[in-house]
């Protein structure tokens, strides 16, 4: 046999049965082996030669035929392994040399024991053919050529013996639900009625925004605080977002925004919330401008009376303006808008305050015909085969309604709330105003090319639109029309002013347009401003000095029987699509008259456009077919970081929002962080990075208050008794009457005692207000006056080509120990909002490092003009060798090497105990001391870094500890007041940067 024949011969028996060995051929008994009739185990016996000399001769006589050579028949059950002595042994006996141990027939079996085996053997194996080895499907198990496409539904096309397998696989419950699913065909889906089915039971887990079928066509979606949002464009748009903002018009959908109206008298109103804001910050609710209704206003709200730690959250409040209800009844309305994370906290704040507990009214929301309720499915299961066919119940149908507004609220679910001590009546219009934001030069463009002011109609045209007379019952009245064509006319205006920046902030005008579909172009164009077609420069002069004036901040938005009204009889696409077909001239200027549906339109702060819900769709594709660019959350976070303002919920590190933002963050950038292997991601160990992932202003907060206390300690041992005078004499708490300061120049001012009455009344209550907030944690500075006073300190005073100017110039304090000792008394655990821009080149990133330089770096950048910054020393890794060892332990347990004591088996259960939150590359909690870990002392994080393309330059936005950065102005020079070292948590690099304070 060639040896291939005999490596498959070998191969096929070497699973055989070993319990009966069957010799080739027939022989005495030399062998010593027994055979067991049922078993399959043998034993083996030595055995002696009897006539050795002998043997050959007797194999001679007993096969004279046989050659002594090897054979064909005796090769082919050699196996590979087997030596070259081996093989010259025959089935029968030796050939070439002396015989040991022969094989042979047994002499006798049991019948019996050697069925029951073999019975055995053989119901094993049909159990292994009989029994799936995968997920397969029977007609899968076929060999291919034998496989038709027929076979997955038809169960005749199968060969016989495995139809009724695939008759108890049709059976199962999985097949039987595919089989019976309630998908349709594409072109079943695709109908308008089972979209809105779809959309509407899609809409049940998260908001819908009236403009999410736009955007999920061409945006990347995410679901954030309750809603599926637009994250960013599919398209590379990042520049082309940068160069809409800048030279034209960036379009974004804030509707997620939730709004929250109160409604009751003015000064119950007044009284309440100004427990839960302070005018150290700026104006509140009281403010003349807003109160009166031609201002949007902005603030920060605290919980009630504990300003400044504790806080809610930034918002922005609208009043109505005063009417004839106000004269009679001193009633107001208020809207507050807010960020979608703050709406529960603020919401159960003010109901706390206003003791609003009684729910006036609860959401009853339409009835949605879903699946379940279009058919009911039959109990007998359908053949398979058989189609199903739609039934039409005709008049019984219920008419499908598509979802307007939030489509998440539970049934019976308290929106609104009163109080019966006062009356305030707190009403939740989340999704029921609609709020769009033009941000642009050319953002009037584009209104007043979008949008047309309503007609006058003072005639019905017929029965069928008596539900939307409201519009002309308004306009019977003279001096309602005479406001109406005074709003129009200030809305002409705003296309020969340049850019929104020259009409004051927060300016609100109200305007009723008429249907913005009816304008729409025929192709997308970009708007321009036509200056020729405005020439009327003295009125426009007027508007930019005066503003718009009271009466024409009046919208009926804020009429709820007219929003509902419009809302309901807005005029479907599919009529206005036909009338258009009806135009005798096509392309033609469409005139609706009184049919055409009025919406109320209110503008706020940047052309913010409020709109009833409903009409969402009808003004978003006129400003789109204007040239407006579309953005999402991520353009909105670079116009925050462009603009230098905190971006909602990123940068209130002191509010609940902000503490949830940050807990997700790092759960999302730890995942990550650990998807990757060891030696593919950064050592921040080695790179003496504490906290990659998130910012510790506690910990940041609670270690310079630490540090501060010992630098104090260590100036009263050096010099107890002048320190102590000192102290007696300029702690502003103090109720002498007079105070000597010494200025920068070495002279003495004295100052008056009425003016020093006044510092210290003012700077006694800021005590009284922040001594508790530096006991239970840190919070914001947002107190305007001491961030006019720190933005001036942060500049240099001096410089090459500059001319010394003093912060007694700039009508501020010069940075004295008595202007400090206040501070650090009242602001013991506060961060301070700052902006960042890098002298040379780098790009920050979010969670960097703000450090403070040192003398030496100062110098080097004396001597080289070109110095980037100092670079940190390398640190080392020392929880490398522990988590080394405890990968070691972990190997052992799983391969069974037991420690041979229950003690050391409990010292090492310990020890996996301590290490098993170690991660290569990471610190482990707690932290030590944050702020002297490194070379180079830390002051804060970034919160927001990148390349500005509006700077050229990387720019960065975060917080610094206000203590540390007054003890690095304090020993700054003159020339380099505000430079602080950036580094990126990657990177072993510091960079120069130039700090400033934005009030």
């Amino acid at each position: 046999m060639s040896n291939a024949r005999e490596k498959k011969r070998a191969k096929k028996m070497r699973n055989q049965p070993s319990s009966v060995t069957l010799p080739s051929d027939y022989g005495p008994c030399h062998s010593g082996i027994q055979h067991h009739n049922g078993g399959s185990r043998s034993f083996q016996t030595p055995k002696q030669d009897l006539y050795p000399e002998s043997s050959q001769g007797y194999q001679q006589q007993r096969h004279p035929y046989q050659s002594p050579g090897p054979s064909y028949r005796n090769e082919q059950y050699f196996s590979k392994g087997q030596n070259r002595s081996e093989k010259e042994r025959g089935r029968g006996g030796w050939r070439g040399g002396r015989q040991n141990v022969s094989q042979e027939m047994p002499k006798y079996i049991t019948a019996s024991t050697f069925a029951q085996a073999r019975a055995a053997e053989i119901s094993a194996m049909l159990k292994a053919v009989k029994q799936k080895s995968s997920n397969s499907l029977v007609f899968q198990t076929l060999p291919r050529h034998m496989r038709r496409r027929a076979m997955s539904h038809n169960i005749k096309r199968l060969p016989r013996r495995l139809r009724e397998i695939a008759k108890k696989e049709a059976e199962k419950a999985v097949h039987q639900k595919k089989e019976h699913s309630k998908s349709k065909c594409r072109k079943a889906r695709r109908r308008h009625v089972n979209l809105v089915v779809e959309f509407n039971r899609r809409q049940k887990k998260n908001i819908w925004l009236e403009t999410h079928i736009w955007h999920a066509k061409r945006f990347h979606m995410v679901k954030k605080w309750g809603y599926c949002l637009g994250e960013r464009p599919t398209t590379k748009s990042y520049r082309a977002c940068y160069r809409a903002m800048t030279k034209h018009c960036l379009l974004q959908d804030l509707s997620y925004y939730c709004c929250l109206e109160l409604n009751g008298k003015e000064e119950d109103l007044l009284k309440v919330l100004a427990s839960m804001c302070n005018i150290d910050t700026g104006p509140t609710f009281a403010a003349v401008p807003c109160l009166s209704g031609r201002i949007q206003g902005s603030l920060v709200l605290y919980h009630a009376n504990r300003y400044p730690e504790d806080a809610l959250g930034p918002i922005t409040f609208i009043w109505k303006p005063k009417d004839e209800c106000y004269v009679t009844s001193k009633m107001r309305q208020l809207w507050i808008w807010t960020h979608p994370s703050l709406k529960q906290d603020i919401l159960t704040e003010l109901k706390s305050v206003f003791q609003c507990t009684e729910p006036v009214e609860t959401c009853s929301p339409e009835p949605v015909v879903t699946f379940c309720q279009e058919k009911k499915q039959p109990d007998v299961a359908m053949s398979v085969g058989r189609k199903r066919k739609r039934e039409d119940d005709g008049e019984k149908a219920v008419p499908l309604k598509k979802i307007i507004g939030d489509g998440t609220r539970v049934p019976l679910q308290p929106y609104c709330w009163t109080s019966q001590s006062t009356g305030v009546v707190i009403s939740d219009l989340t999704m029921e105003i609609l709020r769009y934001r033009l941000i642009g030069p050319l953002t009037h463009c584009v209104l007043t090319e979008a949008l047309k002011t309503a007609s006058v109609q003072t005639e019905m045209a017929d029965a069928e639109t008596e539900l939307n007379n409201w519009w002309v019952e308004n306009c019977k009245d003279s001096e309602k029309v005479s406001l109406h064509q005074r709003q129009e006319a200030i809305f002409e205006l705003l296309q020969g002013i340049s850019s929104p920046s020259e009409i004051p902030a927060g300016t609100i005008l109200g305007l009723t347009v008429g249907d913005p579909r009816v304008n729409l172009p025929k192709k997308r164009s970009k708007a321009l401003p036509n200056p020729e077609k405005y020439q009327d420069n003295e009125n426009i002069r007027q508007l930019l000095l005066e503003g718009v004036p009271v009466e024409c901040a009046h919208s009926f938005i804020w009429d709820q029987t007219i929003c509902k009204n419009v809302t309901e009889n807005k005029i479907p696409e599919q009529d206005l699509n036909r009338m258009r077909g009806e135009l005798l001239v096509p392309g033609s200027q469409l005139d609706l008259g009184p049919r055409e549906s009025k919406d109320g339109a209110g503008w706020g702060s940047g052309w913010d456009i409020c709109l009833p819900k409903g009409w969402g769709m009808a003004f978003w594709i006129p400003f789109i077919y204007q040239g407006a660019r579309v953005g999402g959350l991520q353009e909105s976070l670079k116009h925050s970081e462009y603009k230098r303002t905190p971006h909602i919920p990123n940068d209130y590190p002191d509010c609940p929002a902000g503490v949830q933002f940050q807990e997700d963050l790092e759960s999302i950038l730890l995942e990550k962080f650990k998807r990757r292997p060891p030696a593919k991601r950064a050592n921040y160990v080695k790179l003496g990075t504490l906290a990659p992932f998130l910012c510790p202003w506690g910990q940041l907060t609670r270690d310079w208050e630490v540090r501060n206390k010992a630098q104090e300690e260590s100036v009263l041992a050096s010099s107890p008794d002048r320190m102590s005078c000192a102290i007696e004499s300029q702690v502003p708490c103090d109720p002498n009457p007079g105070l000597i300061i010494e200025d920068s120049q070495g002279d003495r001012v004295t100052c008056s005692q009425g003016d020093m009455m006044e510092e210290r009344t003012t700077i006694q209550n800021l005590c009284t207000e922040h001594e508790d907030a530096t006991s239970n944690g840190f919070f914001v500075v947002r107190s305007r006056k001491l961030l006019r006073q720190l933005s001036a300190w942060c500049r240099p005073t001096c410089g090459k080509g500059q001319r010394v100017r003093p912060a007694s110039k700039l009508g501020q304090k010069e940075m004295t120990e008595e202007a400090l000792l206040p501070i650090f008394k009242c602001y013991r655990r506060a961060l301070v909002w700052v902006s960042l821009s890098l002298l040379r080149k780098g790009s920050p990133e979010l969670h960097a490092m703000i450090c403070v330089p040192t003398q030496e770096d100062f110098l080097q950048l004396d001597k080289d003009q070109l110095f980037c910054g100092p670079q940190e020393p390398k640190h080392r890794d020392m929880f490398k060798h522990k988590i080394l060892k405890l990968k070691e332990r972990k190997k052992k347990k799983n391969n069974g090497k037991a420690l041979e004591s229950g003690a050391s088996h409990a010292l090492e259960a310990k020890a996996v105990e301590e290490h098993k939150e170690l991660i290569l590359g990471l610190w482990p909690d707690p932290l030590p001391d944050v702020t002297s870990h490194c070379s180079r002392i830390l002051l804060g994080f970034v919160t927001q870094g990148d390349f500005s393309l509006a700077a050229g330059c990387g720019e960065a936005l975060g917080f610094v500890n206000l203590t540390g950065l007054l003890h690095m102005l304090s020993s700054q020079p003159a020339d380099k007041k505000g430079l602080v070292l950036l580094r990126t948590p990657a990177s072993l690099q510091y960079r120069f940067a130039r700090l400033n304070i934005e009030v």
